[in-house]
């Protein structure tokens, strides 16, 4: 390849780190036998899959597995390390839900209050009833029924993304109208879409809690477990650490963005926002695999824990979503169509699949492929951190796949403790 393409590609970041002197793949083994959970990463970058991994996995009573392969950044020549910044995107739901489930233990909210009780921007809401693609022409009537607190938790409210809902990409207001939420894809309660319902969870936290997301989430969850590496804004001493998000281009090839340093936020968002690495997250689904608390300290109740790993969605489902923005994000083929369910916080895995994970397994994303699922049945936890457009790019989620495959494997082990 001839082409400057060629010269941020995944090809050239090897040959940049070899010209440095250090090795294209490393990986790390936690303290179990972990030489063939080694070799999934390093296939995977070998192939050209992805520029570089981490992957962590826990039981409920440490970490079982850590390791890495590949490079970071190309520009300049940087091998990935188990300490990498990630921008985890949506996997920041999960830790605005566990959040919410706070105020609830503390009987400052209630799941089935109308969200309009704790956001005045709830009070007036309209349904879509027609639009036309072509003329931005549209209809919409008044909700029949109010947001809760329970529908934004569950992606139940009727508000969509732009890639997960062609109307939403292509809805403008017209005729002096105005909709500071929405307005809605459905009546609340009656289907499921992925959207930016988890960014009004925050706003209510932030509301009941007179704390912003980044300071209640310091006090209320990272400080207590010890998770230190994980921000909305990374500060300037571990910026070097942030892996930069690479895109997929038509080819196949990966190609990286010219590095700059990360824009300060001061408006934190619920439904995206945070950095982490894998072991800070890897930490959060060990208190929830341990119910709660994690080496003495209790981060929510049990009682909490339970109505995050349960069906909250009834009789609809999660729906493997056709994408309304390729460049963002494939389809959402890991969702399986009509059975898989939604708790107040994760997707739940209807089925299990031989040799993957149990039924009843809890676990979502975020857009820039980083991973994580939660086995309660079996006590273990794994998270999977890559960085690159679009979401559920299927090379991404076959290294995710056989990540998890050699976790479970790994554990039937002679010796090793999960069944």
């Amino acid at each position: 390849m001839h082409r400057l393409n060629a010269l941020i590609s995944v090809a050239a970041g090897f040959a940049l780190v070899l010209a440095a002197g250090g090795p294209p793949v490393t990986a790390q083994r936690g303290p179990e036998r972990g030489a063939a959970i080694d070799a999934v990463l390093q296939r995977a970058v070998e192939r050209r899959t992805v520029p570089g991994v981490v992957a962590i996995a826990a039981d409920r009573r440490g970490v079982i597995y850590s390791g890495t392969a590949g490079v970071a950044s190309s520009q300049p020549a940087r091998p990935i390390t188990a300490d990498a910044i990630f921008r985890i995107a949506s996997m920041t739901k999960a830790v605005t839900s566990v959040a919410l489930m706070q105020l609830v233990d503390e009987k400052k909210v209630a799941l089935d209050d109308p969200a309009s009780k704790y956001l005045p921007a709830f009070a007036k809401l309209s349904v879509i009833t027609s639009f036309d693609a072509k003329t931005g022409a549209y209809t919409v009537k008044p909700a029949a029924r109010p947001i809760t607190v329970r529908h934004l938790l569950t992606h139940t409210s009727g508000l969509g993304y732009s890639f997960t809902s062609p109307i939403v990409r292509e809805f403008k207001p017209r005729n002096g109208d105005s909709f500071e939420v929405g307005p809605l894809l459905f009546e609340p309660g009656a289907d499921w879409i992925y959207g930016t319902s988890t960014d009004w969870v925050g706003r209510i936290v932030e509301t009941v809690s007179g704390k912003d997301l980044d300071a209640y989430f310091r006090e209320r969850l990272f400080a207590p477990l010890g998770m230190r590496d994980t921000y909305f804004n990374v500060p300037e001493t571990a910026q070097p650490r942030l892996v930069p998000a690479w895109r997929r281009q038509a080819d196949g090839s990966l190609t990286e963005p010219p590095s700059r340093p990360p824009q300060r936020v001061t408006s934190f968002n619920g439904g995206g926002g945070l950095s982490s690495t894998a072991a800070d997250y890897v930490t959060f689904l060990r208190m929830l695999l341990n119910g709660g608390q994690l080496n003495g300290t209790r981060i929510l109740s049990a009682a909490g824990v339970e109505s995050l790993s349960v069906n909250q969605i009834g009789g609809s489902s999660a729906h493997a979503l056709k994408t309304a923005q390729p460049e963002l994000s494939a389809d959402f083929s890991f969702v399986n169509e009509g059975r898989d369910k939604w708790s107040l916080g994760f997707l739940i895995t209807s089925e299990a699949a031989p040799g993957l994970r149990s039924a009843g397994s809890l676990s979502w994303g975020g857009i820039n492929n980083t991973y994580f699922w939660l086995d309660p049945s079996r006590g273990i936890a794994g998270v999977i951190l890559m960085q690159f457009l679009p979401f559920a790019d299927t090379g991404a989620l076959e290294v995710y796949r056989d990540f998890e495959r050699a976790i479970y494997q790994l554990q039937r082990l002679p010796g090793n403790s999960i069944p």
